[in-house]
């Protein structure tokens, strides 16, 4: 079990996963179940890059030199402010004799798992990446565990869409999962104008739901429009708890893709008893959202998008292959970065 998920690559603290530790042994030897990636492109978490572009105010110089800087301190891309990371698409240079993963050297990949626990080298100082957007070019190793997931990129996409959608194919598969428990549902998206709300309102519409989704700004509302993927389109600050309930009314799921912190109560209230509403933003505070709950008297089911299904990958290929929509919001969205 030790090496299967990646225990050996813990410096400190000794005893913990390698998500929880605070720096990893990123060297490129790999261990008998392991696989080291060639990277060349992190994709960072949305709520990660915009506390960077916030702090270092729009400076893309700064914000390369703090990724590499928490690279180069922790081992990995784990961002100590929000807590999360992201993932990566490089080629498969070697795997050791005892990796259960389905893949070989020369295959070029997309990881599945997190960057707050792969152990990440990066080697050229991201000399290609002006800071200014969430993908990043860059060269270097990752290591993945025997218990890590990943993804062989689909011929018929660039790396950098398939990079973007699996960043975020937890969040349909689950959405899916959960609309196909109720008859007919309505479901909320707050943020359904990004990669996992947009994906989100595809799956929840697949499944049958009637979809509400609120939006920042009217630019992001007449984009979603085009795509016919919300049934009704709002637009609201996610943060305005009263806002996000009265543009919404009562539904019977919430879907939480926003990236700032602040958009728990709005959800909750938005969400009629006995619904669900699933958290997707890292930039969420659980325990805002529990204790939120308790003070409305709100008898919801709140779930943690943890960011893995059995399945989500090729699900969420497969509604950027088939709703042409959802494709073309993502590749403007890659196009903006």
């Amino acid at each position: 079990m030790s090496g299967s998920v990646g225990l050996a690559r813990v410096l400190e603290p000794a005893g913990v996963l390698p998500q929880a530790a605070w720096r990893l042994d990123a060297s490129p030897e790999i261990g008998p179940d392991e696989v080291r990636i060639r990277v060349q492109r992190l994709n960072l978490d949305a709520a990660s890059y915009r506390q960077l572009a916030q702090k270092h105010a729009g400076d893309g110089a700064a914000i390369r030199a703090e990724v590499l800087a928490i690279v180069g301190d922790r081992g990995k891309m784990h961002n100590p402010v929000t807590g999360s990371g992201g993932m990566l698409i490089g080629v498969v240079e070697e795997v050791g004799p005892e990796s259960p993963l389905p893949v070989k050297p020369g295959d070029r990949v997309a990881t599945l798992v997190s960057l707050t626990l792969t152990p990440l080298r990066i080697t050229d100082g991201l000399r290609d990446w002006d800071g200014l957007g969430e993908q990043v070019p860059a060269d270097g190793t990752a290591i993945l565990f025997g218990r890590s997931i990943v993804g062989v990129l689909p011929d018929d996409m660039a790396p950098e869409l398939a990079l973007a959608v699996y960043d975020v194919c937890g969040a349909p598969a689950l959405v899916d999962r959960v609309v196909r428990q109720y008859s007919a549902p309505t479901v909320l998206v707050l943020g359904g104008a990004g990669k996992s709300g947009s994906l989100s309102l595809a799956a929840a519409k697949r499944a049958g739901a009637h979809t509400t989704a609120i939006v920042v700004s009217e630019a992001e509302r007449n984009a979603l429009q085009r795509t016919g993927l919300a049934d009704h389109i709002a637009v609201a600050d996610a943060r305005n708890p009263v806002a996000v309930a009265e543009a919404a009314g009562e539904v019977d799921i919430t879907v939480v893709c926003v990236d700032v912190p602040g958009c728990e109560h709005g959800a909750i209230l938005a969400t009629a008893p006995g619904g669900t509403v699933i958290f997707f933003s890292m930039a969420t505070s659980f325990s805002a959202a529990a204790l939120g709950a308790e003070g409305l008297a709100a008898d919801v089911t709140m779930l943690v998008g943890n960011g893995y299904v059995p399945g989500h990958a090729a699900f969420a290929v497969d509604l950027v292959r088939t709703v042409p929509a959802v494709r073309a919001l993502f590749e403007a969205r890659v196009a903006g970065d």
